[in-house]
């Protein structure tokens, strides 16, 4: 199994060179349930990711930069878009 980030660089990677993709990609925002249609489309590009992949990226992305900043202690400042791993990555076809 690939790792979270190696899976979203392909898929980022096929959504810069193909806009319907990129489109299908960003019409999952639309779903009752996105990232889990977001993982569907994933997974029938071959790419095995679940939702619970992308939401401990998301958190162990983000802890990692807290610790990184002003001694990472409980009273570091929430980071904007903080464990939201499938939003910033929609913002980033968004912005394609």
């Amino acid at each position: 199994m690939m790792d979270v980030e190696t899976v979203m660089a392909a898929l980022r990677k096929k959504a810069l060179a193909d806009k319907a993709f990129r489109q299908r990609l960003l019409d999952t925002q639309k779903e009752k349930n996105p990232l889990s249609i977001f993982c569907d489309i994933a997974c029938s590009e071959g790419y095995e990711l679940y939702e619970m992949d992308i939401l401990t990226y998301g958190e162990e992305f983000y802890a990692a930069i807290k610790r990184s900043t002003n001694g990472g202690g409980e009273n570091s400042p929430k980071l904007e878009g903080q464990d939201d791993y499938y939003d910033m990555f929609m913002a980033e076809l968004a912005g394609m």
